[in-house]
């Protein structure tokens, strides 16, 4: 399994916006016309409408487009930028520009079928080096921007990011049970689809707080990685690794406590979004995005960022 520095070489290099892949045949002639800067990304041919998505939207929000960029935008679309702030639909095409990272010239692409994912490094429309993660959802036959979030990047001596919980916390002064998110969460399910995702977010967490490495891996892919705000990128090995340490420190080891969280489920992807914190205000709060996919009838999370709030 590679480390955290080669999941890092492996998901930088990255582009921009994403969206629909089939747009009205004007507004892609439009944007698509003349010299672009084309995402080259480790993908399969059939990614291309999902990288012309990307491509047109990166365009149109940089040109401050807003009739392009409405039609590539999913009616359920939101933003998290690198200080956690939270920007709706309506509040980014108010500001296409002001919210418009510069284009990139790699990704990685995780295509699930009517989910994907395409994430990297990219300079944000702050100034500053970003992790990316866009998430989009193939709906009408068209590729459309669901979720997009930027993590700041770590200094090259930067610790690993903390194991594959949603945050830790210092060891409490009386016994620590679980509650939220291990027994429950402020979040009504909608489908058996969804019951099922969740089960196995609880399950995650579960194991965190029990050092159960084993049972941690048992429900998060191979390809698994996290990432948090100026925090190294660390792999499954690594999340692995950091939870059999915890356990031989003998450490009491806490998990956020989710405030609100979203959840989605398409074909055998789904995407959640939920804002966090830790108990007692121990640790800042952070938004996170976090990507399952269904393998051999098994939920599985196959991506995690989180985003501290300023």
């Amino acid at each position: 399994m590679p480390g955290a520095a080669s999941v890092a070489g492996a998901w930088r290099r990255t582009r921009q916006w994403g969206g629909l892949a089939a747009v009205a045949a004007a507004v892609l002639t439009a944007v698509l016309a003349g010299p672009k800067s084309h995402t080259k990304a480790q993908t399969k041919s059939d990614d291309a409408p999902l990288l012309m998505a990307d491509t047109a939207l990166g365009e149109a929000m940089r040109a401050g487009d807003r009739t392009a960029a409405r039609r590539l935008f999913a009616l359920q679309f939101s933003f998290i930028d690198a200080a956690g702030k939270i920007h709706q639909r309506r509040d980014v095409l108010a500001d296409l520009k002001g919210t418009a990272a510069a284009a990139a010239s790699e990704a990685q692409v995780h295509n699930y079928g009517l989910l994907a994912a395409i994430s990297g490094d990219r300079r944000s429309a702050a100034g500053s080096d970003v992790f990316f993660l866009d998430v989009w959802v193939r709906q009408k036959r068209a590729w459309r921007a669901l979720a997009m979030q930027d993590v700041m990047l770590a200094a090259s001596d930067a610790p690993p990011a903390a194991a594959a919980a949603p945050a830790t916390a210092a060891a409490p002064a009386k016994p620590y049970e679980c509650k939220n998110p291990c027994q429950t969460v402020p979040y009504r399910v909608r489908s058996p689809a969804e019951q099922d995702v969740l089960n196995t977010f609880q399950a995650i967490v579960k194991a965190i707080v029990a050092h159960d490495a084993g049972e941690w891996g048992k429900h998060v892919a191979d390809e698994f990685a996290l990432y948090a705000s100026d925090r190294a990128p660390a792999a499954k090995a690594d999340c692995i690794a950091a939870i059999e340490r915890q356990k031989d420190a003998g450490a009491v080891e806490t998990v956020a406590e989710v405030q609100n969280m979203r959840l989605a489920v398409y074909g055998d992807g789904a995407v959640m979004t939920a804002s966090e914190a830790a108990p007692q205000a121990s640790r800042p709060p952070y938004r996170a995005t976090r990507i399952f996919v269904r393998r051999n009838g098994q939920w599985l999370m196959a991506i995690s960022a989180h985003t501290q709030a300023e």
